[in-house]
């Protein structure tokens, strides 16, 4: 069976969207989904499912989210393969690099990539940008509290979209990879 990963944009940040992790794996469970596990308490999680493409299956989390939890927030799924792929379009930060400092925009339609072109006049150096095939990379050297397009990704033009830093996106791949 497949695998992938789902990522909620904007719970349990402050009071509102509040979605506990142990009721999220149990509404990943009701959908049909198994080997269901979350990571950090940010709205991550690993499933595998026999059949239905990415996209269906944000539909119906989102749509169970809203019905069972009474939250609306975006959600983005990658299968595995796909997620595999976002990880190797990384050309910006290698291991040596803080990866606290890496950002990774997740969206579910690649086609709202380029809503994130805005970002490009807002980087300074040192800072790191790319728009890859199916995610966005920035790399704020002198720290995310510190950079004016980190504020905009975690804010009004990462709306599309939801945003891990490089060490979560690593912890991921690695549920994946057992998953």
């Amino acid at each position: 069976m497949p695998a992938f990963v789902t990522l909620l944009r904007g719970v349990n940040v402050g009071k509102a969207n509040r979605v506990p992790m142990a009721d999220f794996r149990v509404l990943l469970q009701g959908l049909g989904y198994t080997g269901v596990e979350t990571l950090l308490n940010s709205g991550n999680a690993v499933f595998r499912a026999a059949k239905g493409t990415s996209a269906q299956h944000a539909a119906a989390i989102a749509a169970a989210l809203s019905t069972k939890l009474k939250v609306s927030v975006p959600v983005v799924v990658r299968s595995a393969k796909e997620f595999a792929g976002i990880v190797a379009g990384n050309s910006l930060v290698d291991a040596t690099q803080d990866h606290s400092r890496f950002l990774v925009a997740f969206v579910q339609d690649p086609k709202t990539l380029s809503t994130f072109d805005a970002l490009a006049p807002l980087v300074s150096r040192p800072e790191l940008f790319l728009r890859g095939s199916n995610a966005v990379y920035l790399y704020c050297a002198n720290g995310i509290l510190e950079s004016r397009s980190a504020s905009a990704l975690l804010g009004r033009i990462g709306r599309a979209g939801t945003t891990r830093n490089w060490a979560t996106v690593l912890k991921l791949q690695a549920l994946l990879s057992r998953a």
